[in-house]
């Protein structure tokens, strides 16, 4: 059978006063006196009473929550510019509520509704590409929106990214310098990750007139795919390359791993480039050249301008642009 829940006129009874005492208590502590005060905490305690937020939140128009939506949230990518992001806002006694809302704009709209039900301060969204009455939901809730991980000169409200086709063409840039001239690339099916293989495509077709062998995948990026995706390319009949782009760090391992278990060396036979910097980057047995985005920046900034939104409902930019950073290393 289930217990019947602990209302603040039950507390009120226990601490001997009435439940607008209670409440008085609970939202303004310095309008009752400290032995009242003391008495009702002991109360809540006695009971595990729960104020209910959403009521309070009612009055105050503040809910102290503020969402966040990423593609997926087992990937490793969005880990430290979370945390950071987080963090900065647990700090001002905000929580954040962290959803998992997949690639689709169908999918986010849908999330985006029930998050804004919800009643949040402010909303994290991964990218700049939603469906329109997406739009229209978060311009009419009238909140802070910081989009990330794109740039746009047009955002909902703040942006927060770099650009991804930039940073396709330059390490097809640092390819071209470093003397690769038939390219590949193996990218997850995310729209991000496409404008990044097909930059790096039109700047190499650009300079050396070369055609890139291109595999696309049908899900998220993960070692097996990326060992699969190598085999795919090798095997293919008359196909030739000597560097292969990666929307991911994860998807470069698999290739590694592939290309050492058919007796391939790296760079020697084969350079690849990856996409992400993580920490394991660096470790690999042929450590991996990579683009580097700072995420744990990224995540910082974007608490900062929510914060800054909030306090005073004005922001000092529109948008941040992180830029990147191309790493080298052996593998490449």
């Amino acid at each position: 059978m289930a217990r019947a829940r602990v209302t603040m006129a039950a507390v009120g009874r226990l601490a001997g006063v009435s439940q607008v005492t209670v409440s008085r208590a609970l939202s303004d502590p310095s309008k009752v006196s400290a032995e009242t005060l003391r008495r009702i905490n002991e109360a809540i305690e006695a009971t595990g009473f729960v104020p209910n937020a959403v009521a309070g939140a009612l009055a105050s128009s503040k809910s102290w929550l503020v969402s966040a939506l990423v593609p997926s949230i087992t990937n490793i990518t969005y880990n430290s510019l979370i945390k950071e992001f987080s963090s900065r806002l647990r700090d001002q006694g905000y929580q954040v509520l962290l959803t998992d809302c997949g690639f689709d704009p169908v999918d986010e709209e849908t999330t985006i509704a029930r998050h804004l039900s919800r009643r949040p301060d402010a909303i994290l969204l991964t990218g700049i590409n939603h469906t329109a009455q997406a739009r229209r939901m978060l311009l009419s809730a009238n909140i802070p929106v910081v989009e990330i991980w794109e740039l746009t000169e047009s955002p909902i409200d703040l942006c927060v990214g770099f650009s991804h086709q930039t940073a396709g063409q330059e390490v097809a840039e640092y390819a071209i310098e470093a003397g690769f001239t038939r390219p590949a690339t193996i990218s997850a099916n995310d729209e991000r990750a496409r404008r990044r293989a097909d930059a790096f495509a039109r700047a190499f077709h650009r300079r050396k007139a070369a055609e890139v062998e291109a595999v696309q995948l049908n899900g998220e990026a993960s070692l097996a795919e990326g060992r699969k995706a190598t085999a795919d390319l090798l095997e293919r009949k008359e196909s030739s390359f000597d560097v292969i782009f990666c929307s991911s760090d994860l998807i470069a391992q698999g290739v590694l791993i592939e290309a050492r278990s058919r007796g391939l060396n790296v760079p020697g036979d084969l350079a690849v480039i990856g996409f992400g910097d993580q920490d394991f980057a660096a470790a690999l047995e042929t450590p991996l050249t990579t683009v580097r985005v700072d995420r744990a920046k990224m995540g910082m900034i974007a608490a900062s301008e929510v914060l800054t939104r909030m306090q005073s409902e004005t922001s000092p930019s529109k948008f941040v642009d992180l830029g990147f950073e191309i790493i080298k290393r052996r593998s490449a």
